[in-house]
């Protein structure tokens, strides 16, 4: 069992920075595909974006060149830096670990992009 735990999110004005955290319950990232994913009231979940074992990153087109991803293997935590932020980032992110059969998620961190 693998437990994921989300943190960083809050309200920050259009254009600012965020990062969000996700801390795993243990050293997963050689065997686990890492995700992020957001939902925004009214709409359907969607992949933000994507981190391999062998460190291949992917993003939806909506975040490129805005948000990063990255881990850190001795905290056992991944980052989501959110860079350029737009009210229509506004959502719940939440992470997720995928490996095989196995499919963790987290509990969420709400961002609020407002004025």
């Amino acid at each position: 069992q693998v437990q994921l735990v989300e943190s960083g999110g809050g309200l920050v004005q259009p254009g600012g920075s965020l990062r969000l955290s996700c801390a795993a319950s243990g050293s997963i990232f050689s065997r686990y595909i890492m995700n992020w994913y957001r939902q925004a009231p009214g709409k359907q979940r969607e992949l933000v974006t994507t981190l391999t074992p062998s460190g291949r990153t992917n993003y939806a087109d909506s975040v490129k060149g805005r948000f990063t991803i990255s881990r850190d293997n001795a905290k056992n935590t991944v980052y989501l830096q959110m860079d350029g932020l737009k009210p229509e980032d506004t959502a719940v992110y939440t992470c997720n670990a995928r490996y095989t059969d196995y499919n963790y998620w987290g509990q969420g961190t709400q961002v609020t992009v407002s004025s």
